[in-house]
């Protein structure tokens, strides 16, 4: 099965994620030159904080505390460097410390010499220059997983649909030269059953028939800025985990026709992007 991982800073919506059995709760510390480079696209921008950190610490009893730090970066009147605040990231208690929109190996290698072993590192590769040096990146000791960051990586290249990334060929390469290296991965993020512009049941499939293992639950799985009663989030996660956990069990069990699976994601990724050169 997949580890699904779901963005949110808030004690209540985390023990409801939590007990629906979303596997990271993930705190988005990132904000530093992020709305630049993402040209006001409509994207998850969440500016959390060390203290949510120390707050959802202490109500998690089953899922991991992911955290996603800012690039590397040096002390500046506004912020603390980036040694400062992944000290002060695993010294509030983060299981996994994601890396974001690195380009160098000499990147990588400082953040896992920042971490120094006290928790996971996940490096999140979504910029070309870090697919361009992913070999050297992979002979690094201390990488505990790899992520795939669809929405920075396809603007990165150009790309008008982030899922393009899934028919080019992008994800089938760097997905096996992760299994070559025995290194978990994961990539982009799902929405619930029958939901997205390319639907959560063929970007799924994807997920098994490159050997993902990790996922992000979209913001459209369950937008609680846009939904408000806790009673009515807490159906939608568990009828939404149900729904994936119990079409997981498909995939794991070949009744998912993968070949067929990859021509539909082909086709319907194809008509996406002509229809958004055509302005539609």
């Amino acid at each position: 099965m997949l580890n699904l991982m779901y963005i949110t800073n808030r004690p209540e919506i985390a023990r409801i994620a939590e007990e629906s059995g979303v596997d990271r709760i993930f705190i988005d510390m990132e904000y530093i030159g992020k709305s630049d480079r993402q040209g006001g696209m409509d994207t998850v921008q969440s500016h959390h904080t060390v203290e949510d950190i120390r707050e959802l610490r202490k109500y998690l009893k089953n899922s991991k505390l992911m955290v996603r730090c800012n690039p590397l970066h040096s002390a500046t009147s506004e912020y603390g460097s980036s040694k400062e605040e992944i000290d002060a990231i695993i010294e509030s208690g983060a299981d996994l410390v994601m890396l974001p929109y690195f380009k160098t190996v000499k990147e990588v290698e400082t953040f896992i010499r920042f971490v120094d072993g006290k928790a996971q590192t996940l490096p999140l590769v979504e910029t070309p220059e870090a697919v361009a040096c992913i070999d050297e990146i992979l002979h690094l000791d201390g990488l505990d997983e790899i992520f795939i960051g669809l929405n920075d990586l396809s603007l990165g290249y150009g790309k008008k649909f982030m899922f393009e990334l899934l028919t080019d060929g992008t994800l089938d390469t760097l997905c096996e030269k992760f299994r070559t290296k025995r290194l978990p991965y994961g990539f982009g993020g799902i929405a619930a059953l029958g939901k997205g512009l390319l639907p959560s049941e063929l970007v799924i499939a994807e997920h098994y028939r490159l050997g993902s293992t990790c996922a992000i639950l979209s913001r459209s799985f369950c937008n609680t800025n846009v939904i408000k009663e806790l009673d009515t989030v807490s159906l939608i996660f568990d009828k939404g985990l149900k729904d994936i956990r119990a079409f997981e069990k498909d995939c794991e069990n070949g009744r998912v026709d993968f070949i067929k699976n990859r021509k539909q994601v082909e086709y319907i990724t194809q008509k996406i992007v002509a229809d958004i050169e055509k302005g539609l």
